[in-house]
């Protein structure tokens, strides 16, 4: 029996995976960003922390377009919720202080492509969310990031995706007789 739940499962996944638009996401120039700065952890190794983070939060939001799609997703700018102080901490440990002031913010330029290789979509972002602190969220909500990726999944469900469905509506239909 559990061999057969482990099968459907990874048939499931399988299904799900096909589903999936496939994204590259590039960072163009991430040393130069905004606000990338760790607390107390090497520049190098929070960059790349940051960078693997938000290419899985694209990867996710792919997940949601259509089989055969390409996105294509130059990231040129980030300010991540909050800044760095490093007072608060004591003994030269700075913290990452989140107040209202202190908003995220991402520059991106994204290109999506159908199933044919048609542009679908290609412009430039620039997302700020000055309500970040006011937006619900769960009690238990402390993922990494969570302020920018709400920022993002907010701006794909009601920007991206809408003009996709439009995209799609707007195809002829292919007869099959």
């Amino acid at each position: 029996m559990r061999n057969i739940l482990l099968a459907c499962s990874i048939a499931a996944l399988a299904a799900g995976a096909v589903q999936a638009a496939e994204v590259k996401v590039q960072w163009q120039e991430p040393e130069k960003f905004t606000d990338i700065r760790p607390a107390n952890d090497s520049r190098k190794a929070y960059r790349e922390r940051v960078m693997k983070k938000f290419d899985g939060f694209f990867t996710e939001m792919a997940a949601k377009l259509p089989e055969g799609y390409s996105w294509q997703v130059t990231v040129t700018d980030i300010d991540l919720a909050g800044d760095i102080d490093y007072f608060a901490g004591g003994a030269g440990n700075a913290l990452r202080i989140v107040k209202d002031i202190y908003s995220p913010a991402i520059k991106f330029s994204h290109v999506l492509r159908d199933k044919h290789g048609e542009e679908v979509i290609s412009n430039e972002e620039k997302l700020r969310d000055m309500g970040f602190m006011h937006s619900l969220r769960s009690v238990g909500d402390n993922e990494e990031f969570r302020y920018e990726k709400q920022m993002l999944s907010s701006w794909f469900d009601k920007e991206l995706l809408p003009k996709v469905e439009q995209y799609a509506l707007a195809l002829p239909k292919v007869s099959t007789n």
